[in-house]
C-alpha cells in the first residue's frame, strides 16, 4: 500500500519520468503521476495551477481512469483537477511494483487569450434554425449524445458540445452535472431531496440534480 511517507523516497525516481519527457513534448507542459489512489509527483511552471503530493486522485479525473482501465486515455477533462477544462494525456506505468498513471497537460489551454464568449446560440426547433440571445436560455443538456438548450418553455438542438460551451459561456452560466449547465439567473430554488442530494429547480418548473463532482464549485459560486 502506498504511504505519503514514501514521496520522498519516490522523487528521485520519478524525476526521471520528467527528464525523459523534456526531449518530446512542449516546454511548459504540465506533468503529474499518480501511484494507486495518489499523486506522488507534480511538475508545472504555472504558479496558478497546483497540485498537492500526496492527495487523493478524484474519481472524474483522467488519472483516475487511467488507473482503473490500465490504458493509454485522452480527453478534455471538467474542472475535477485544475478547477478549469483542460486537455490531457494519460499514461498507465509501474512505480515500484505498483499500478500508476503518468498526464501530461498539453500548454496550449494554458495561454491566456479565451474564445470570444456566445452573444447566442442557433438551434435547430423542428425544421427552422433560431438564433437565440444568451440571456434568454434557461438551461442547457446533453441529451443521447446531443445537446439541448431551453429558452421560454422552447427546446432548440444545437450541434456546439458542453464542454465547448463552458469554456465560452458568460458567467451567469454554471455546470451542474456532466449533462447540464443551467443559468443562475433563471434559478427559483436549491433543496435537498429525501436521499439527501441537491437540486436545482428552474423557474420554469424544470429540476435538476447537481452531481457530486460538480457540488463543490456550485456551492463556492451561489455561496452557499
Amino acid at each position: 500500500m502506498f504511504e505519503k511517507g514514501d514521496l520522498h523516497i519516490k522523487k528521485s525516481v520519478l524525476e526521471q519520468f520528467k527528464v525523459i519527457l523534456e526531449d518530446w513534448i512542449p516546454e511548459h507542459a504540465l506533468i503529474a503521476i499518480a501511484v494507486e489512489k495518489h499523486f506522488v509527483y507534480f511538475s508545472s511552471q504555472f504558479p496558478n495551477l497546483s497540485l498537492e503530493i500526496g492527495s487523493v486522485v478524484p474519481e472524474d479525473s483522467i488519472a483516475y481512469k487511467v488507473l482503473q482501465q490500465g490504458e493509454k486515455v485522452d480527453a478534455m477533462m471538467d474542472n475535477s483537477l485544475f478547477e478549469s477544462p483542460y486537455y490531457a494525456i494519460g499514461y498507465p506505468l509501474t512505480v515500484n511494483d505498483l499500478p500508476g498513471a503518468l498526464v501530461i497537460v498539453l500548454p496550449s489551454l494554458f495561454k491566456k487569450e479565451t474564445p470570444p464568449q456566445y452573444r447566442h446560440l442557433t438551434g435547430k426547433h423542428e425544421e427552422d434554425w433560431v438564433p437565440v440571445m444568451i440571456d434568454d436560455i434557461s438551461h442547457i443538456e446533453s441529451l443521447q449524445k446531443r445537446t439541448w438548450f431551453n429558452s421560454n418553455g422552447t427546446h432548440y438542438k444545437t450541434a456546439v458540445t458542453l464542454k465547448e460551451l463552458q469554456l465560452r459561456l458568460p458567467e451567469n452560466f454554471i455546470r451542474i452535472h456532466r449533462s447540464y449547465i443551467i443559468n443562475i439567473c433563471f434559478i427559483e430554488r436549491i433543496y435537498r431531496d429525501l436521499t439527501s442530494n441537491y437540486i436545482v429547480k428552474m423557474k420554469d418548473g424544470t429540476e435538476l440534480p447537481i452531481s457530486q463532482s460538480y457540488l463543490s464549485e456550485v456551492r463556492k459560486v451561489l455561496e452557499f
